[in-house]
């Protein structure tokens, strides 16, 4: 049975009342007592407050017997530091608990200080809205350059790609940079140091207004789900108020793939590149692999008599860890045959490297990956977007980067005939169902054109001739 005891103020006025309910005894034979504040709302009547009251008392009393150990002095960001630390310890991977941490300082300053038994739907619901809002980024300014950038570029480095690699940035931020978007100030810093001037002479401040983007919104949704719902299973709390939340709905981004003729103009142009990035693109084009697991093959992993690689790591990056070696996104080995065309090029490549081995001596790093820098060391998963971009852009070609020919594997699979199964396997997805939510259209498109095959049946019927109308 709870008790429940009026607390009043310095006047003697009742403002809120405590609820006491019993719950049990702890190791040393003491009672636990556990304890929640009910504050009536302003203007109540006595009949009103004692009905709320009572209420309030036998649902507390309810939690506690179910076995809800409602702490109601616990904020969420004590709770978000909590589950972080416990996602960290069982072994989350390290891009999604960097992702999460980016995520928390706008979760923190818009909800840190509630109560983690006091957030509602209707919390995160104007959240989300607030995010929506034009001005809400709070990341540094943004700069955009005054001048023609690849005009320096080009006259201080051989190639833009070049300079990419020297100052650490992706081609498609320099790129960015160059097209006079904004882009934020540590990059504008590095850009002029590349340049060897003063980041002032080559880029003005802005503000950036922007609103955050649905898709970004949605990472917030689900950082926020994944830390309430962890609550609800240690009990914390009665429910998971995020599955109860309304976050906006992300539109599906359109998938880039390659048509036949655009796919032969780039195989046309590969036969003039270096066998190394000739190789790795021909293993992007035939496998649908990421990038990561392209970086992350090693040559213990290829069997060069049956044409077989297994994938079962890749090279990935983070700010916190930088590169380093992981599993595959779905954590699956997968075993993907490779055509003889590919095949070949990998033993062409294998012996290339031997002989660089041989020269560099000593100075060689044995990493044991199929493909190293000069010196054996690892490369880094972006140094295959650089060249790409690089490569696509000497060659007037479509603008290239890695994802583009996985999506083309996809759809070629698809559009072949091949069940949703296999071809997820191929391409190391979860499960067949998340291989029929990316590629929905590309599916109904092979549905459409099975349709029209079927209907060829009618085709084989010859129309009867028209017979002459009868004369009674």
């Amino acid at each position: 049975m709870a008790y429940i005891e009026p607390r009043k103020n310095k006047k003697g006025e009742i403002t809120s009342y405590r609820i006491v309910v019993s719950d049990g005894m702890d190791l040393d034979g003491k009672q636990i007592r556990r304890i929640m504040t009910w504050t009536p709302t302003p203007g109540m009547s006595q009949h009103q407050i004692e009905k709320e009251l009572n209420a309030a008392a036998v649902k507390f009393e309810e939690q506690i017997e179910y076995g809800y150990q409602l702490d109601s002095q616990q904020t969420l960001a004590e709770y978000i530091e909590y589950v972080l630390d416990l996602k960290e310890r069982a072994g989350i991977a390290p891009r999604t608990l960097d992702r999460y941490r980016s995520l928390r300082t706008r979760i923190l300053k818009a909800l840190g200080h509630m109560k983690l038994s006091q957030i509602r739907p209707q919390h995160l619901n104007s959240f989300y809205k607030d995010l929506a809002q034009p001005g809400v980024r709070d990341s540094p300014d943004k700069a955009i350059a005054k001048k023609n950038l690849e005009a320096e570029i080009r006259r201080q480095y051989r190639s833009k790609a070049s300079f990419s690699q020297t100052v650490s940035l992706s081609a498609s931020t320099v790129n960015r940079a160059i097209r006079r978007e904004p882009i934020t100030l540590d990059t504008a810093q590095k850009i002029a140091n590349g340049l060897h001037q003063n980041w002032k002479r080559l880029f003005s401040p802005a503000k950036d207004c922007e609103p955050l983007s649905d898709k970004t919104i949605l990472e917030y949704h689900g950082f926020l789900s994944t830390v309430f719902a962890q609550a609800e299973k240690e009990l914390l709390i009665p429910y998971n108020p995020a599955a109860k939340a309304t976050p906006p709905k992300a539109e599906e981004p359109e998938r880039d793939y390659f048509e036949p003729e655009q796919l032969e103009a780039i195989l046309k142009e590969l036969e003039h590149v270096p066998l190394k990035w000739k190789t790795i693109t021909y293993l992007l084009i035939d496998t649908g692999c990421r990038r990561g697991e392209i970086m992350g093959l090693k040559w213990s992993s290829v069997d060069l008599e049956e044409g077989i690689i297994i994938i079962e790591r890749a090279l990935l990056y983070t700010p916190s860890l930088g590169i380093y070696e992981g599993p595959t996104k779905t954590r699956k080995i997968r075993a993907v045959r490779i055509s003889n065309a590919t095949l070949e090029l990998l033993r062409k490549h294998k012996e290339a490297q031997q002989r660089l081995k041989e020269k560099n001596g000593d100075r060689w790093i044995e990493t044991g990956y199929v493909f190293t820098a000069d010196n054996g060391d690892h490369m880094t998963p972006d140094s295959i977007t650089q060249w790409l971009a690089k490569f696509s852009e000497t060659h007037n070609l479509p603008h290239i980067h890695p994802h583009a020919f996985r999506h083309t594997a996809a759809s070629t699979m698809i559009a072949s005939g091949i069940d949703l199964v296999t071809t997820a396997h191929e391409l190391g997805h979860a499960n067949a169902t998340t291989t029929a939510t990316i590629y929905a259209h590309s599916i109904a498109v092979a549905q459409a054109k099975a349709a029209q095959a079927r209907s060829g049946v009618f085709d084989l019927i010859k129309p009867k001739e028209a017979q002459p109308e009868q004369v009674d």
